[in-house]
């Protein structure tokens, strides 16, 4: 397709590749103006000649740097989730079609679309996602060398604790059992573990210091059960929650909410949908369990009679993630208003958090 003047183009849609990108841009009135292939280099500089135009991209590798640089220019760039674009597809799957895609779904009022991340915030999820990985690299060898030393008959309790200390024991007093190649492959095992823990403190220690420097997550870990884990990666994932019109939309993108299926007048709840950012799900769960499990003054935090109710009515489990979906409403408003948590005493002798 030839292309006409820019300054008929009004939108749009990239669909970003490794080193090629397929842009279709619409005017005014929705018609198709410009269809081309530009290659990395020339993303920058062609959009640069172009007016200010609103330019949609799916939310993948690259496109938070993208949508930096093309705002730079004085574009309105938006990222948009790639499950919310597909509908908007038509015909069979390629690249050209794809970018078409993107451009419709980009020009509609009830679309949702993800925030661009700073550099910063791009250096923090980094580093969880690493020390995520380094974890799970921990756990298969620790289940492992659980699994080696039970086919020779020896159990170890249940925990990383009596593992890491009954472990030297047994390699020095069980050769019975094991024989000397198994000894030596649980010790290389052993050594990789160490070695992770070494990478895990280090990454931890980081992120810790990170977090204490930021007044974001200072003000997070004021929220019981959130400490500099949570509040780094809370912060690397949404920064300041803008994003999110409140506290329920943001416990529904953690996939803390029960599933709906409604039909006519009957509303029927699931499980809940784990949806959206499992790691920082799963995270906020453990704060829910710290909270029931090793605080033990939930009246300070104005939680004590919320989780006496909700223990007469419901599992343990469920309760866990019934606290973890309130503690992340929480966390989101201290963010959203830029206050630390607090309790507020209200006319009615209540209690609420502020």
């Amino acid at each position: 397709m030839s292309q006409t003047p820019n300054t008929a183009v009004a939108v749009i849609g990239i669909d970003i590749g490794k080193n090629s990108f397929h842009v279709v841009g619409h005017d005014a009135r929705g018609a198709i103006v410009l269809r081309q292939r530009w290659s990395r280099g020339q993303v920058e500089a062609r959009l640069a000649n172009l007016p200010r135009c609103l330019i949609g991209m799916e939310a993948c590798v690259g496109a938070h740097h993208l949508s930096r640089k093309l705002a730079s220019l004085g574009h309105d760039a938006r990222l948009m989730p790639a499950k919310y674009v597909r509908p908007y597809s038509k015909g069979q799957k390629n690249d050209f079609n794809d970018a078409e895609a993107i451009a419709e779904a980009v020009q509609r009022p009830t679309m949702k679309f993800v925030a661009t991340k700073t550099a910063e915030q791009l250096d923090q999820q980094a580093l969880h996602r690493v020390r995520e990985r380094l974890v799970s690299q921990r756990t298969g060898i620790i289940n492992q060398i659980r699994a080696f030393v039970l086919e020779r008959g020896i159990a170890v309790r249940q925990g990383i604790g009596f593992l890491r200390t009954e472990l030297p024991t047994i390699l020095a007093t069980r050769t019975d059992a094991l024989s000397p190649r198994m000894l030596r492959v649980i010790e290389e095992l052993a050594g990789d573990w160490r070695r992770l823990d070494q990478r895990i403190d280090g990454l931890s220690g980081e992120i810790e210091a990170l977090a204490r420097q930021d007044q974001a997550c200072s003000r997070l870990m004021t929220v019981p059960g959130i400490g500099p884990i949570i509040s780094s990666a809370m912060v690397a994932a949404i920064g300041t929650g803008d994003v999110f019109s409140k506290g329920r939309d943001f416990g529904a993108w953690l996939g803390l909410v029960p599933k709906q299926i409604s039909t006519g007048d009957r509303t029927i709840l699931g499980k809940i949908s784990r949806r959206g950012n499992r790691y920082l799900r799963v995270l906020f769960v453990q704060a829910a369990w710290v909270v029931l499990v090793r605080i033990k003054n939930w009246e300070r935090y104005g939680l004590k009679s919320w989780i006496e109710a909700a223990k007469r009515r419901l599992h343990h489990n469920v309760l866990a993630i019934a606290l973890a979906n309130k503690l992340a409403r929480i966390a989101w408003a201290v963010l959203a208003k830029g206050r630390a948590f607090e309790l507020t005493r209200t006319d009615d002798a209540g209690v609420r958090s502020a």
